[in-house]
């Protein structure tokens, strides 16, 4: 007999959409997340299209359907380790990393109070800093703490782990291995960024004053690592000179072959962040300006601004002037000109990557780009199948969904 139970591997905008929509119409679903909350690359953003709203305003009504529904099981910071049978019948086994903090957790922060130690934040794409027992971000699902403890010595541990009035710290919880049965798979794993050390012409990782669209995101964002102040990493000043890089890594045989879809719309959308908050002079470099669709109209208003510059170009190199300072080499296509230009700093609209890529699929198989292929019993959803936005992931989870529960009814 069938089993109708459902595995969604990821629990960003596509994975929580899928689960949600299986649990709604009664089928048990289990959510595995490697992060420790939920939310994925969306819960990272300062906005997203279509309508600019902050993360928080589509994911928290998505956290509360989840908390009001039984069928749905979280299980995060975790991964799946194995999968085995065929559709209908599959053994999952997942490990789960230790938390080091239990249910009893309020979020209260006084663990974090407990240390001072410092280390590069994941979630601000190395932008920010976090301590040894941290949260995420503010809304973050589930609201619980996470000591780090491959960080801390004997003693951060021990001052942590007192400095919780809940004795919600175990530093005693180990991992473990979970064992699912279930009828179908739905594989939400998403998306990285392009790693920009690769981009090595453009001073990816080299250069302190070029950073990724991505950390731009978390630094527009209130709860990010400059309270939503744009500032240049190299002095913390207000950048009055911005350039993009579009296809910083896309459309490239030597690097993502295919185009990244977002790339364009998130630069005009950026370009907004900074003309909000500043005074300063941008330029974009692109190949091809690409708004498909309903975002016409957003790239229309937003290239009305007198302090933006399109300039139509492949950028061919980026170095670092005495100062710090990015200069920019690039061809402009339309007049053949070879010109430098010198810039505060310089943001790289890296492409989009699955998570998978270069790694082995959770379940099912992958193409040479690192998307996963659908198979019996076994589907795609959001960024582990195609570059998409917010909206057309959350479109993406639903089909997922759909498609799942198709091949376990009946069996």
């Amino acid at each position: 007999m069938s089993n109708n139970s459902i595995l969604v591997v990821g629990g960003g905008f596509a994975g929580i959409t899928a689960a949600l929509e299986a649990a709604e119409l009664g089928y048990e679903v289990y959510i595995v997340e490697t992060n420790p909350y939920l939310g994925g690359r969306v819960a990272q953003l300062n906005q997203y299209f279509p309508k600019l709203c902050p993360p928080s305003c589509g994911l928290e009504i998505q956290f509360q359907r989840i908390k009001n529904n039984p069928n749905v099981k979280v299980i995060t910071m975790a991964s799946v380790e194995s999968v085995s049978g065929s559709v209908g019948n599959y053994d999952v086994k997942v490990t789960q990393r230790p938390r080091f903090v239990n249910e009893k957790c309020t979020a209260c922060g006084e663990c974090e109070k407990a240390t001072s130690t410092q280390v590069a934040s994941e979630f601000d794409y190395g932008v920010g800093k976090r301590g040894l027992a941290y949260k995420t971000h503010p809304f973050m699902f589930p609201m619980r703490y996470v000591v780090d403890a491959e960080n801390a010595s004997d003693g951060e541990l021990a001052a942590i782990k007192n400095a919780c009035p809940y004795d919600a710290v175990d530093l005693d919880e180990t991992s473990k291995t979970i064992d699912l049965a279930v009828g179908a798979i739905v594989v939400a794993t998403g998306w990285k960024s392009y790693d920009m050390s690769n981009l090595t012409n453009l001073g990816g990782g080299q250069i302190k004053n070029v950073i990724s669209n991505a950390q731009l995101e978390r630094l527009a964002a209130p709860n990010g690592p400059t309270g939503g102040k744009i500032v240049r990493p190299s002095d913390g000043a207000e950048p009055k000179k911005i350039a993009f890089v579009q296809c910083a890594g896309s459309r490239d045989q030597n690097h993502l072959n295919y185009c990244s879809y977002i790339c364009c719309m998130a630069s005009l959308k950026h370009v907004r962040y900074i003309r909000e908050r500043s005074d300063a002079e941008v330029t974009v470099f692109y190949i091809d300006l690409r708004t498909p669709g309903r975002y016409d109209k957003f790239k229309s208003i937003t290239e009305a601004d007198d302090k933006l510059s399109l300039v139509k170009g492949k950028v061919a190199g980026i170095v670092e002037d005495t100062d710090g300072s990015p200069v920019v080499t690039v061809e402009d296509a339309l007049t053949s000109i070879k010109r430098e230009d010198k810039f505060d700093m310089v943001v790289l609209a890296t492409g989009m990557e699955p998570s998978i890529a270069g790694l082995q699929a959770p379940a099912g198989t992958i193409d040479a780009d690192g998307f996963v292929i659908d198979g019996e019993g076994i589907f795609a959803a959001g960024c582990a199948k195609q570059p998409l936005d917010v909206m057309k992931t959350a479109q993406s989870g639903t089909a997922a969904a759909m498609k799942a529960i198709q091949s376990v009814v009946g069996r």
